[in-house]
């Protein structure tokens, strides 16, 4: 994994990478993650935390589907963030060009560190290098933090769903964010 800079230029005890496989506690601190991310609101369409073994069975199954790509973050040695590159399944042709970008998460702990920003650069070279010439994600429109993230990395808001989520009985809306990461920067 490569390794992360201080915001005063010098090294930083973290690390972001793909990971193909569990090791040490792994699954352990990404399910911890996830409940953190739940319990803080952010909980990539959970709304309540739910049992371990459900969480256990949530991150071995993101391994195992083909078309994810697990990206995790460290901070001094603990993972501290997660996000998935999508790719379109093999039946979608016409959309082959386009990956996503989906539980992109930071623990409210590691927050301010720049892992946000170093997974979602980190993403869109592993996009580039791999052939995509579009990425695509979708985030809460109450998630400010996240949307000040993508803006400033260049997305842009296409779309807005107004029955994107359901929190405490309330409707939440959603916003569609796209980056060309071709030469035009044009999204067509």
């Amino acid at each position: 994994m490569p390794d992360m800079l201080a915001p005063d230029g010098g090294p930083k005890a973290g690390s972001i990478g793909e990971i193909e496989s569990f090791s040490g506690n792994d699954l352990a601190e990404l399910c911890d993650l996830a409940a953190d991310a739940i319990v803080d609101g952010d909980g990539f369409l959970w709304v309540k935390v739910p049992p371990a073994r459900i969480l256990e069975n949530y991150w071995h199954g993101v391994l195992l589907v083909p078309e994810r790509s697990l990206f995790i973050a460290r901070l001094d040695g603990r993972i501290a963030g997660t996000a998935q590159l999508v790719r379109p399944p093999v039946n979608n042709e016409s959309g082959a060009f386009c990956a996503q970008i989906t539980t992109l998460i930071v623990a409210p702990w590691a927050r301010g560190h720049g892992l946000g920003r170093g997974m979602l650069q980190q993403l869109e070279e592993q996009a580039r290098a791999r052939g995509y010439t579009t990425l695509e994600l979708d985030v809460r429109s109450d998630r400010h933090r996240a949307i000040r993230l993508f803006e400033a990395h260049g997305f842009a808001r296409w779309g807005e769903k107004h029955r994107y989520a359901r929190v405490n009985a309330r409707y939440i809306s959603g916003y569609y964010y796209s980056k060309n990461l071709d030469e035009t920067g044009e999204i067509k």
